[in-house]
């Protein structure tokens, strides 16, 4: 009797969020180890249909690496990256949208729809959702000023046109994006999927940011830090707490909250249902950034 009154009282600590994120949009950036273990992947996909089934309208974006570096090496491929950015040729973003739109998406699609969901696949090519443009990325080299280096078909995205997403939701659908965009010429670029999660979260004013990641959270002297705003990121990035791959994320979030999305998340997409534990309970999960 003792744990019926625990789970009860798990449900009523849940209806306040269920009531205040109802008919709200939140967009997802799905990757890391959530997208490689199996139990992962089951939680996933049932925090994402318990979403829609309370009324919180879910928008996923994907990634997809390990995927595409398996198929490059089986395919004697070469892979190269510049600070954590795949350097992308024509034969390589060939393999690229085959494995991120044509493979992954289905997968994502087809295990959302297996728990009761109504998913859908589609990229940003789809419905001109995302116009993008090649970008180069900034190397700093060692005793010069930094320098900007050509990665091939990377892309950053200049408009987002989210008609095809919102006419998807109105119908009770699911959207799940490839985070492939065309460019004004119709060429195909490679999108950093956390960048193109924070444009789009960004461009549909969405309630929440979430971006699922193999960290707990945002660490500063070892120990997890939520309830930041732009001043402590900058300051926590000018003094070298916050390096590397986590810098993208946090500029990233702080993008979408300067384009209307009210609250932005760091999360550990390894923790089961940390979708859920996010949204839904008091205590949350990870760093919040607003």
């Amino acid at each position: 009797m003792e744990h019926s009154f625990e789970r009860v009282n798990n449900i009523l600590e849940a209806l306040p969020y269920i009531t205040k994120y109802s008919g709200k949009t939140v967009v997802i950036k799905y990757g890391g180890a959530a997208m490689a273990k199996a139990d992962l992947k089951e939680s996933f996909a049932k925090d994402i249909v318990l979403l829609k089934y309370v009324g919180i309208h879910p928008i996923i974006v994907h990634g997809g690496g390990p995927e595409i570096n398996r198929l490059l090496e089986t395919l004697n491929i070469p892979t190269e990256f510049v600070h954590g950015h795949r350097v992308t040729n024509a034969e390589t973003m060939d393999v690229v949208e085959m494995v991120l739109t044509g493979k992954v998406n289905k997968q994502i699609v087809s295990m959302i729809n297996k728990e009761g969901g109504n998913a859908v696949g589609l990229s940003g090519k789809d419905g001109n959702l995302a116009v993008a443009s090649k970008t180069k990325i900034e190397v700093d080299v060692e005793g010069k000023a930094s320098e900007l280096v050509d990665v091939g078909l990377v892309g950053k995205i200049d408009k987002i046109d989210p008609t095809v997403i919102l006419s998807l939701m109105e119908k009770g659908f699911i959207p799940v994006i490839s985070p492939v965009a065309e460019s004004e010429s119709g060429e195909s670029l490679n999108i950093n999927a956390d960048t193109f999660a924070g444009e789009l979260a960004g461009a549909l004013k969405a309630e929440k940011l979430i971006l699922l990641t193999d960290t707990s959270g945002i660490l500063i002297d070892g120990k997890l830090v939520t309830g930041l705003n732009r001043a402590l990121v900058k300051d926590y990035i000018r003094k070298g707490d916050i390096t590397g791959g986590m810098i993208p994320k946090v500029d990233c979030c702080l993008s979408a909250i300067d384009q209307g999305v009210r609250r932005t998340h760091i999360i550990d997409g390894r923790v089961p249902h940390s979708i859920l534990i996010e949204i839904f309970t008091d205590q949350g999960i990870g760093s919040l950034i607003e």
